[in-house]
């Protein structure tokens, strides 16, 4: 269960959306576009020869006020590269909201990375995100979790873990559910936040949609996304409903009158509501909340 005080896990992260560092066109379009949240992308995005340039493309976009209120990360290379520690030199300087690391599969990992972002002089604010996208990383996921207070944010890779896993892209992800549950369940269990996937067929709109209710359904914060057509329906999906959030309020209403009148029993449209149920429902009208002010 989120914590609806905690501003890190309340943030609306509903549509997470991947873009290449080395586009300049791309950068400049992303500040129209209704994603909750962007990744500017050093890693898979940029060819090796076009990572210094792409570099200091993405640190000036991240560093100036074009995205409004997105949140901005910005993903280096990988720890093991030749360009992770320029990145995260030039990142902590741009001082995005957070820097987003690949493959982080140990405790170890993430002390390196607070290790360079504090050797780089980084803001206070700026976050650390990382991906889990190996067996390692699954196998760790409890530790790795709870490792520091900057990391607050875990980014699914499951092209990645698919890869590693020699398994099967099939409609349903039946070979990456038992990973999923497992780090869904280790995030949850540190109070953080977790992101699905992306979903690779941009012209399987149903296959997105379904594949956006099972992330929800399996308890994931938002989707990344690899393409601007996928936004609205991830942020339809990840949203409270209209209907949600009117029972919501009707539990807390309910729960209110009772608790002052002295009842222990509630009954809301013919069902009856415990405390597990208020807390559901707190969360859901500050999750409402937080989409409809972002929105303002």
């Amino acid at each position: 269960m989120s914590d609806t005080t905690n501003p890190e896990t309340l943030r609306p992260r509903r549509s997470v959306l991947y873009m290449p560092g080395a586009n300049a066109r791309a950068l400049e379009k992303a500040a129209s576009l209704p994603a909750d949240a962007l990744i500017l992308d050093l890693e898979d995005a940029v060819a090796p020869d076009a990572k210094a340039e792409a570099r200091a493309r993405v640190c000036e976009a991240a560093s100036d006020e074009r995205y409004g209120d997105r949140e901005v990360v910005i993903r280096s290379n990988g720890i093991d590269t030749e360009w992770f520690r320029a990145d995260v030199q030039a990142i902590a300087q741009a001082g995005p909201d957070a820097l987003l690391v690949p493959k982080v599969g140990s405790v170890n990992d993430v002390r390196t990375i607070g290790e360079a972002l504090s050797a780089a002089g980084a803001p206070a604010h700026l976050r650390i995100w990382a991906m889990l996208e190996t067996p390692a990383a699954v196998l760790n996921a409890k530790a790795i979790a709870s490792s520091s207070e900057r990391l607050t944010t875990f980014v699914v890779g499951t092209n990645d873990l698919a890869k590693e896993l020699r398994a099967v892209h099939v409609p349903g992800r039946a070979p990456l559910l038992t990973s999923l549950s497992w780090l869904v369940l280790a995030v949850r269990e540190a109070g953080k936040v977790i992101l699905d996937g992306v979903f690779n067929d941009l012209d399987d709109e149903e296959g997105f949609e379904s594949e956006c209710r099972q992330g929800r359904d399996y308890g994931f914060d938002g989707k990344t996304l690899i393409h601007p057509k996928q936004l609205e329906p991830c942020n339809r999906i990840f949203a409270p409903s209209e209907d949600e959030v009117a029972h919501a309020r009707r539990v807390i209403d309910a729960f209110e009158e009772a608790r002052a009148q002295g009842r222990g029993v509630v009954t809301v449209d013919g069902r009856m509501i415990e405390n597990l149920h208020v807390e559901q429902a707190r969360e859901t009208v500050a999750k409402a909340d937080a989409i409809a002010a972002r929105q303002t």
